[in-house]
């Protein structure tokens, strides 16, 4: 049934309202407790770079898919901390495509959070832990699959085959690896006026990470903090200065331009991770064996995650209780239950005055007052039951069993899903790290793509190129912060960029010819899972590529993808095109990420190539 449009935009507006009041607490440098482009943190071995997830090309023998989760190459490449434990958790399902086509609002984006919703309420996932001892021996879990649970002792920085029920072969690696991530990281933290990336700054001081100066893609003017400098070229890369005194801030009205009137690129186009290596996990597995109906799960959803061991005492900035503290954190029912026992008194008052009339005998009327109050609240009390659901669902993912004696040793530090979903939209923040389940987050996702817009949007149209955000034609970047009763205002700026269907360059990554739908920004991010369709390429947003650069991909995600008056469609790879860059009026004339890894990736097991 089609919902009435008022009464589904405040049913939307309602839901992503009290989600937003009710929040709670994938890629390089992150979370903040362990972030070392901080002065005063060390690098850890909980911190988690990125998740790969694709169809294998290989099909001898039946469909695979290839996960690979890398992290901090510490304490050495190719040597593992005793006191880490990482998972990979894999959940297959059938494709869930969105209901709509052509619907862009609220109503649709709560259709399709409905169809996927069941999908992560209660599941528990099968995964592979992974935890090294004292022999360099890694010892590898395989839990909860179809074919039931079994470990695996196998030997560090060498492909090993492991045999599996059903007379299933699992390809495993766990070792040091080149870093596949390649990507001009400082550029992206200039784009963002991220200080810690180019000052000394400690994690403590929190007003000086994302300094108030407007998210840009071109430089501005007079924005000495950040612009590049000839004289210091290094500066962002391999030197950090000391943090000048404040205001940190910007009062210029225009972009940057040299003498020939070009924009100066935020970007450089270098890969920052040249020559870098990390550790990584990386199976093979066979899709028969993940799941009993490999013709129906096309998807499989994988995430990964990192704990430490409590009793080591390392990393002592998070919690050792992640469902943290106070009565609602750890009993979420209790809040929608009290509302709706408001709700139900203040609604048997009103209804009771229309009994009882008044003292000359007249006969009573409702208290619309008190009937309007009871209507609101047992509305709250919906609103705050679904976010009570997400938080039970959550408190069930973060916090271990007590039948799982193993992982109760542990605490959660770090989760990886989706790139960029930390870094450029849950700002690093430690108690961002949830998981998959961060349909709670969904609200601040908003708000902070609406907040990046204002930023990147008007620097897209300065360079001649349609962007989907809504800037009311801003002549240059605004720096604006959206508060949770500023969502709605957010939304309707942010709206096309999250609906409208990203295009791909070709059509060479639909390998099975299916009738698969493009993806939607906002199908992408929530839940923060890696979603592996089998029968595609993998190439992201359908899965992750090696081969894929993603940062660039991210930031295409603000073009306009519908057909100029040409019909021309941009693309997800459109800014990667060097022909756009050498049209443009700005310099160095570069796709602002590389367009290839340092080193060439295998063309089988493991993948990822040799470590440096």
């Amino acid at each position: 049934m089609q919902l009435p449009r008022g009464v589904a935009f405040f049913a939307g507006a309602t839901c992503l309202l009290g989600l937003a009041v009710a929040g709670f607490g994938a890629e390089h440098n992150d979370p903040n407790a362990i972030n070392s482009i901080f002065g005063d943190v060390a690098a850890n071995p909980a911190d988690l770079y990125d998740l790969y997830g694709f169809p294998a090309d290989d099909t001898t023998g039946g469909e695979k898919v290839v996960i690979a989760l890398t992290f901090a190459a510490l304490p050495a490449t190719g040597s593992f901390d005793p006191d880490l434990l990482y998972r990979i958790l894999i959940s297959p399902g059938p494709r869930v495509s969105p209901p709509m086509k052509d619907d862009a609002g609220l109503e649709a984006i709560l259709k399709y959070f409905d169809a996927i919703k069941d999908r992560y309420f209660g599941i528990k996932p099968a995964e592979v832990r992974v935890t090294v001892g004292a022999d360099s021996r890694a010892k590898m879990e395989f839990l909860r699959f179809p074919g039931g649970s079994f470990t695996a002792t196998v030997g560090l920085n060498t492909s090993e085959t492991v045999d599996a029920a059903g007379g299933h072969k699992i390809k495993v690696f766990v070792g040091g690896r080149d870093d596949a991530f390649f990507n001009d990281l400082p550029g992206f933290f200039r784009s963002i006026n991220y200080a810690p990336q180019f000052y000394y700054v400690p994690l403590a001081m929190k007003n000086a990470r994302e300094l108030p100066i407007p998210k840009t893609l071109i430089e501005l003017e007079g924005n000495t903090l950040f612009n590049f400098d000839p004289a210091n070229p290094d500066h962002g890369y391999t030197v950090k200065k000391p943090l000048p005194p404040g205001p940190w801030t910007w009062n210029g009205t225009r972009y940057k331009k040299d003498e020939k009137g070009n924009y100066r690129f935020v970007y450089s186009g270098k890969d920052n991770r040249a020559g870098a290596n990390v550790n990584a996990v990386i199976l093979e597995l066979p899709l028969a064996f993940l799941t009993k109906s490999p013709g129906e799960d096309r998807i499989v959803n994988a995430w990964g995650e990192s704990w430490v061991r409590i009793a080591s005492g390392k990393i002592p900035a998070i919690p050792n209780n992640p469902a943290g503290t106070g009565t609602w954190a750890n009993y979420p029912w209790l809040l929608p239950g009290a509302i709706l026992i408001l709700g139900i008194i203040f609604f048997i008052l009103g209804l009771r005055r229309s009994r009882s009339g008044d003292a000359s005998g007249a006969p009573g009327r409702v208290s619309r007052p008190l009937i309007a109050l009871a209507i609101v609240l047992l509305l709250g009390a919906v609103v705050a039951g679904v976010v009570a659901r997400l938080r039970s669902q959550q408190l069930a993912d973060l916090v271990p069993t007590a039948a799982d004696q193993e992982l109760q040793e542990y605490k959660i530090v770090d989760t990886d899903g989706q790139p960029f979903a930390d870094a450029a939209l849950n700002e690093r923040e430690d108690q961002k790290q949830v998981g998959a389940n961060n349909f709670a987050l969904g609200p601040s996702f908003v708000r902070r793509l609406a907040h990046l817009g204002w930023g990147f949007g008007p620097s897209i149209s300065a360079l001649g190129l349609r962007t989907s955000f809504n800037h009311d034609n801003s002549p240059i970047s605004v720096h604006k912060v959206y508060e949770t009763a500023q969502l709605l205002d957010a939304f309707k700026r942010v709206k096309k960029t999250l609906f409208q269907e990203l295009n791909m360059p070709d059509e060479t990554w639909n390998k099975n010819h299916k009738p698969i739908p493009l993806k939607r920004s906002f199908e992408i991010f929530v839940p923060n899972v890696c979603a592996i369709d089998m029968d595609t390429t993998g190439t992201w947003p359908f899965g992750r590529r090696l081969e894929d650069q993603v940062a660039t991909r991210f930031l295409a995600l603000f073009l306009d993808m519908g057909p100029d008056e040409n019909g021309r469609r941009y693309n997800l790879e459109t800014l990667s095109d060097q022909a756009v860059w050498d049209a443009a009026p700005i310099e160095p004339k570069t796709p602002p990420n590389p367009l290839r890894n340092d080193k060439p990736f295998l063309t089988e097991f493991p993948y990822l190539a040799e470590p440096w």
